[in-house]
């Protein structure tokens, strides 16, 4: 059934992720195009390889709580997530593992310096206070330097003019609420809310083996942002973000050592945030910005960790325009230190220069550029770039294509050999390098109705670090030994039916591999895909979202396939009084998105949003 889903799904019509703000009927009345702005320079999806942005109105159409929920969605882009709630999240782009996507909210780089990876951990990244997420894939070094190997995945928070709550409940003892106040005018804007989520859950480890005990999830985020412009030439705005959660855990207890009912917890504690002066002057539009993000972790088991980390970038960045080309220059350090539970600390630090540049030649053909040298304190000096173009072939047929390099300097974790008990020093590790190319045929149509678009691109990375373990020495360290390798297709696209009815599809066929012994890389599902047909009313809106993953390779054992599916509706009783409900897993689908690790049955959720 899986695998006629997805060959039905990649069949049906090409149509595009990117959301729009809202769903005309009228033919003439035309969609406004959609822009990505994690590229420096502010550029039309459509015309950027790998390039989706997912707006507000899709998040709530969806019915998404948390990042993990709707993420699964872009093609090419695998969840993995140990347990249902709380449990550690993270993503892999195009096949590259946890750590090479770098992750950026309001601009600033989250990702956790004290995991092995240096991933970032969505299971607690709730999206209420979330506007749009836009999503990068492919090499993106020359834009954010390292971590952003297998892509760029950035949130932007809302801003808003008045007062909003909300509310809801349903399975598992679930409540959800927010509250969110703001002033917002062309000179200034100030907000401020606060959302808490609890949940008593459902067992991590799957039921199928006997497990009975809820684990749960407590999560509160609150947060500030703020503008103001001075003068017509001077401006300032910022932002801060918290969050604090605690997540029940399962573990692996003797004697058997393998996933079970266990007491485990997980807190963590995580605050980010920026502070930018905008000035122009000498023909430039210049951003000084210091940005900053912090994490402790604690996880209490058989065996107990603690971890702590913290970030602070530096930088300049300077806009301009001359002689019909675009571009953006500038200059950063970023400072990062861990302290891991092994009682081992570590600094890391790099200092770079970057250059991006956009320039149309003609009135169909559009050329950027981007280089970026980055200088690290301790494993030597890299420089990254890519070159894209877009051409305009008429018929509603946009051709595009991007080539990039990206590397990855080894994490704290890796840098100071954690966990490692090798019987001679440890080699010197050097940064992961990559390397990525692809090229996408888009397509819309004359009344701006359908639109798709279809993309082929390999990604390769070279020196990846690897944890080796010797049976019969006991030997155990980090080492440069594997290149990976990944093949793949996306497809995607939207079309307005009519009748208030809007569908969008993806689908994505990923062949990623570990060159040096030709298998199939961990956690990366070969087929994946899913469709929502949304209807939206004069006062009811409703959205169907269908997701299935084939097979995947999982450690301890093969991942089997799964299709399920959601449903989401809102009900505007009044202006300002909407009535919402949800329904996940509809027909009661047993499954694991991760090997080991159960996922809930049907569960319903019923709320209400005021908004004033």
């Amino acid at each position: 059934m899986t695998r006629s889903f997805l060959y039905a799904t990649a069949a049906a019509v090409l149509l595009p992720l990117s959301a729009h703000a809202r769903t005309p009927d009228d033919p003439n009345d035309e969609l406004p195009e959609v822009v990505v702005t994690a590229t420096r320079l502010p550029a039309i999806v459509a015309d950027t390889p790998g390039a989706r942005v997912i707006d507000r109105r899709t998040i709530d159409q969806r019915g998404a709580v948390f990042a993990a929920d709707i993420l699964s969605d872009v093609p090419g882009l695998s969840v993995v997530r140990s347990g249902a709630f709380g449990g550690v999240a993270q993503v892999r782009m195009r096949g590259a593992s946890p750590g090479k996507t770098l992750v950026l909210v309001d601009g600033v780089p989250v990702n956790d310096p004290a995991e092995v990876n240096g991933a970032f951990d969505f299971s607690g990244l709730e999206l209420s206070d979330i506007e749009r997420i836009e999503v990068l894939s492919g090499p993106q070094s020359s834009l954010w330097g390292s971590d952003a190997i297998g892509g760029v995945i950035a949130f932007t928070t809302r801003e808003l003019d008045g007062l909003a709550l909300e509310a809801e409940a349903g399975s598992f003892d679930t409540v959800r609420g927010r509250l969110a106040a703001g002033v917002s005018t062309d000179r200034y804007g100030f907000g401020a809310w606060v959302s808490h989520f609890d949940t008593d859950g459902i067992s991590a480890a799957d039921a199928a083996d006997g497990a009975v005990e809820a684990d749960g999830l407590a999560s509160t985020t609150a947060g500030v942002r703020g503008r103001y412009a001075l003068t017509g030439d001077l401006a300032v705005d910022g932002s801060f973000r918290w969050t604090d959660s605690e997540a029940d855990l399962d573990g692996y207890p003797a004697p058997d050592y393998v996933l079970a009912d266990t007491d485990g917890s997980q807190t963590s504690e995580q605050w980010s945030g920026f502070g930018r002066l905008r000035l122009d002057a000498f023909g430039l539009a210049h951003q000084f910005s210091l940005s900053a993000s912090d994490i402790r972790r604690e996880t209490v088991t058989d065996f107990p960790a603690a971890f702590e980390a913290d970030r602070q970038v530096f930088r300049w960045q300077a806009d301009g325009s001359a002689a019909g080309v675009d571009f953006a220059f500038g200059a950063e350090r970023e400072d990062t230190e861990g302290s891991l539970s092994t009682g081992l600390f570590r600094a890391l630090g790099t200092t770079s220069a970057f250059a991006t540049a956009r320039m149309e030649p003609t009135d169909r053909l559009s050329l950027t550029g981007a280089l970026r040298f980055d200088d690290t304190d301790d494993f030597g000096s890299k420089t990254t770039g890519r070159v894209s173009a877009a051409f305009d072939a008429g018929a509603g047929v946009t051709l595009s294509a991007a080539y990039g390099t990206g590397f990855k300097a080894p994490s704290i974790s890796q840098a100071v050999c954690d966990y490692c008990f090798p019987a001679q020093p440890f080699p010197v590790l050097r940064p992961e390098t990559a390397t990525g190319y692809e090229g996408a045929l888009g397509w819309t149509s004359a009344d701006g109705r359908i639109e798709g678009r279809a993309t082929l691109y390999r990604l390769t990375v070279e020196d990846q670090i690897t944890y080796v373990f010797d049976p019969l020495s006991f030997d155990s360290y980090y080492v440069n030994v594997a290149e990976t390798a990944t093949d793949g297709v996306e497809l995607e696209g939207r079309a307005r039916l009519g009748g208030g009815f809007d569908l969008s599809l993806a689908w994505a066929w990923t062949d990623a591999r570990d060159k040096t012994t030709g298998a199939r890389l961990l956690r990366v599902p070969e087929q994946a895909g899913s469709a929502t047909l949304g209807w939206t009313g004069a006062r009811l809106s409703a959205a169907l979202t269908v997701r299935a993953e084939g097979d995947q390779d999982d450690a301890g054992g093969i991942r089997e396939s799964f299709v399920t599916a959601g449903l989401n509706a809102s009900w505007a009783l009044t202006a300002t009084t909407t009535l919402t409900a949800r329904i996940e897993n509809l027909t009661d689908e047993r499954y694991q998105q991760v090997f080991g690790y159960g996922e809930p049955g049907r569960s319903a959720w019923a709320g209400i949003r005021l908004r004033y």
